[in-house]
């Protein structure tokens, strides 16, 4: 993909600072460092147990780090140290500035409200308070993300696997947030509705220019969505560099290993 245009002048959105987790005896992030910049999706692979899902968690604000900073800057300039916020400002944050899809849908929507509620709480959260402006919002994100608008007041139980992540992605875009934070987003679904996904997210991630972190084992998914890829291994980042330069020629064994995995398919 085509690096945007404004990291180039603007300041990242989220800088991470050595960052480290250990789960016993067990090193799960060791002094990981990044930069996030705006409008950039920036990939993070490597296979299971490499850290990779433990670091979003950290930025999320679901796992608590013990060295390290985790720094957002806001729209207005203004940064703030995610790991130091309360639980209340980080609560708020992350119904508004930030955005958080899980893997899975279930995970990330509340089941017991519609598909149109879900969607409406997060423009709440926001601060929209008139009930026609944010239904009006709610169906034109149906539309977007391809689900029937007649289906607003249906519950999600009722859709499929790939409509609930559909759904899920609406209800974290809808606010316009800077930074969203996706975790394996196509895992488990059927390969036809992965594609169709991925052209989705694709799209909107262009279309509103937010930043994301994505979390993958499939680098398919990472060359078509990422500008930038980091690889992890054993809770370190190994390698790192735009998408394509790391496929096309990695340079530590461990990058070439999975990519010539990958090929063998």
């Amino acid at each position: 993909m085509t690096t945007p245009a404004t990291l180039i002048t603007a300041p990242p959105v989220l800088e991470i600072d050595g960052l480290t987790k250990r789960f016993g005896a067990r090193l799960a992030l060791d002094d990981v460092s990044f930069a996030l910049w705006p409008g950039e999706v920036l990939a993070v692979v490597g296979e299971s147990g490499s850290g990779k899902t433990t670091l979003l968690n950290c930025i999320a604000g679901r796992v608590a780090p013990e060295a390290g900073r985790v720094l957002y800057r806001a729209a207005d300039g203004q940064a703030a140290d995610l790991v130091t916020l309360s639980e209340a400002e980080r609560r708020r944050l992350l119904r508004t500035d930030l955005g958080l899809v899980h893997q899975n849908p279930r995970d990330g929507l509340r089941l017991s409200v519609s598909a149109g509620a879900n969607i409406g709480e997060r423009l709440m959260a926001a601060g929209a308070r008139h009930y026609g402006d944010i239904r009006a919002r709610a169906l034109d994100w149906l539309t977007r993300v391809e689900i029937d608008p007649a289906r607003i007041d249906d519950m999600p139980a009722t859709f499929s696997g790939g409509m609930q992540q559909r759904l899920q992605i609406a209800r974290n875009l809808v606010s316009d947030p800077r930074i969203v934070l996706m975790d394996e987003p196509t895992g488990g679904l059927d390969v036809s509705v992965q594609a169709r996904l991925l052209d989705l997210l694709r799209d909107l991630v262009a279309e509103i220019g937010v930043s994301v972190v994505l979390v993958t084992h499939d680098l398919g998914v990472a060359r078509l969505l990422a500008h930038r890829l980091l690889v992890m291994q054993h809770g370190r980042v190994i390698e790192s560099g735009l998408t394509d330069q790391v496929l096309d020629d990695p340079h530590h064994a461990y990058t070439q290993l999975l990519v010539s995995s990958v090929l063998q398919l």
